[in-house]
């Protein structure tokens, strides 16, 4: 519309503007707000198009980033006390190509600190509410992205996964989100949780939308050294392919107890979609899901452990005096850091510490490897695989911040993916009690197109139009 001249691009601004002043304050999705910004940014694009040019697809679009990703000049704050004011001196990667593309940023989007968590509920500025039902948290730790989109307070948003942290806030949120293959998107400028895990990838309303936000930011990157050095497919032109003649597997270690009524309905309505499509639906197995979980928890901790020894006081952020050196360092770290975080820390020094390495980080570097055999087996006889992308629609607030291995297990189906390095997507197959439900779709590596095909298809067939009620959400 805004390339057709039918509407401006400014009128977008500050339509979305206006929703933020609105609803923000019951939803608290940003931690930064940009306005003033993303304003100048749409006059751009309105000056362009007068001027005869096409400012691209993106140009004009109203878009959240997440509070991980380095913003020169914008503070970044990863969601904890520690980075309260730490101020970029440039962006991430993502975030200059999506400037070069005319974003309209609104600002930065509020997170698990330093992504630690599936609720927005660890974040030092508070927690996100979910749209749908303010009692109710947005998942996480992408929640703000996922919750300013449902929202309204932004058209597109960017996330980061490295455990199910896009995919799932797009399952409680009614939205679609996309984990790319590892490497396929530049981690330059990410702040690191777990360097082997971490990607970074699109939330959107809708599956066209993930493929367009997609197309812009994947591609090789020099300055990333895990960045694959291939060209990104044309993600679009895939859409509308169907799903006739292919082969669908449904782990079964992915749909056994702790499914919800609704999830599991949800699910297999989907699966019955597929066949009516044209497409050969079995049940398959992938044996060592059923350690994934406590593979995850020993390498990502572990991970976060030596990743996060550089917030120190002395180099940047958050700085607390102390007599010496050493009572400077547990201050810092005492006060600046929340609890999740101390908590995968200290279970991350646990595991690479002398005569402990080998008993818990290198057997889960072995599971491992034995799950990526899981999935290079499975994608011989299918195209893809599907599953919940949560056990449950979204939980209430509070309901398990005391007990991690709860909040963990919402995770379950995600996490295997980040393990293995495969693209996934998220999207809305329903609703449980008027939540959102998500259906999980994975695929082979580098093959995001197959997924978006899938995805496409069958996001045409449910119809799903829901969206956010006044009264039990924003409406």
């Amino acid at each position: 519309m805004i390339r057709r001249r039918e509407v401006s691009a400014l009128e977008v601004f500050r339509a979305v503007r206006d929703r933020i002043e609105e609803v923000e304050r019951k939803v608290n999705s940003y931690i930064t707000l940009t306005l003033e910004a993303a304003e100048e940014a749409a006059r751009a694009a309105d000056d362009r198009l007068a001027a005869g040019e096409d400012p691209g697809v993106a140009a004009g679009i109203p878009l959240a980033v997440k509070d991980v990703l380095c913003t020169k000049g914008i503070r970044t704050t990863c969601g904890s006390r520690i980075l309260e004011n730490y101020v970029p001196v440039y962006d991430a990667t993502v975030v200059s190509r999506l400037k070069r593309a005319g974003m309209t940023m609104m600002g930065k989007a509020n997170m698990d600190e330093f992504a630690m968590g599936s609720s927005t509920e660890n974040s030092a500025f508070g927690p996100t509410r979910n749209p749908w039902d303010l009692g109710r948290v947005p998942g996480g730790s992408s929640g703000g992205s996922a919750a300013a989109v449902a929202a309204g307070e932004a058209i597109w948003a960017l996330g980061s996964d490295t455990g199910g942290s896009i995919r799932q806030p797009a399952s409680f949120c009614g939205l679609v989100g996309l984990k790319p293959t590892y490497g396929l998107v530049s981690r330059y400028g990410l702040v690191a949780f777990a360097s082997s895990l971490d990607q970074v990838g699109p939330i959107t309303r809708n599956v066209r939308d993930c493929a367009l936000l997609l197309a812009l930011i994947a591609g090789h990157d020099p300055r990333d050294s895990t960045s694959l050095n291939v060209e990104p497919s044309d993600y679009l032109a895939a859409l509308d392919g169907g799903v006739r003649g292919m082969r669908i597997g449904v782990p079964r270690e992915l749909v056994q107890e702790g499914l919800t009524p609704g999830v599991r309905k949800a699910m297999e309505r989907s699966l019955e979609i597929f066949q009516e499509l044209g497409a050969e639906v079995e049940e398959t197995t992938l044996p060592h899901l059923d350690y994934a979980l406590s593979a995850y928890y020993i390498i990502a901790p572990a991970e976060a452990s030596s990743n996060l020894a550089r917030y120190d006081g002395v180099r940047y952020g958050l700085r607390v005096e102390g007599k010496d050196m050493l009572e400077m360092y547990g201050k810092t770290r005492a006060k600046g850091f929340g609890a999740e975080v101390k908590r995968r820390i200290m279970l991350g020094t646990y595991a690479l510490s002398a005569g402990y390495y080998e008993a818990y980080y290198g057997q889960a570097q072995k599971i491992r490897t034995l799950i990526v055999e899981d999935f290079r087996r499975a994608f011989q006889r299918y195209d893809v695989l599907v599953s919940p992308t949560s056990p449950t629609p979204a939980f209430a607030l509070g309901e398990k911040v005391e007990d991690p291995l709860a909040m963990y297990l919402s995770d379950v189906c995600t996490i295997p993916v980040n393990l293995a390095g495969i693209p996934a997507i998220s999207m809305p197959c329903g609703l449980e009690d008027g939540l959102p439900v998500g259906l999980q779709i994975m695929g082979r590596v580098l093959e995001e197109t197959t997924l978006l095909r899938v995805a496409s298809a069958l996001e045409v067939a449910i119809g799903f139009r829901e969206r956010p009620k006044a009264g039990r959400g924003v409406g």
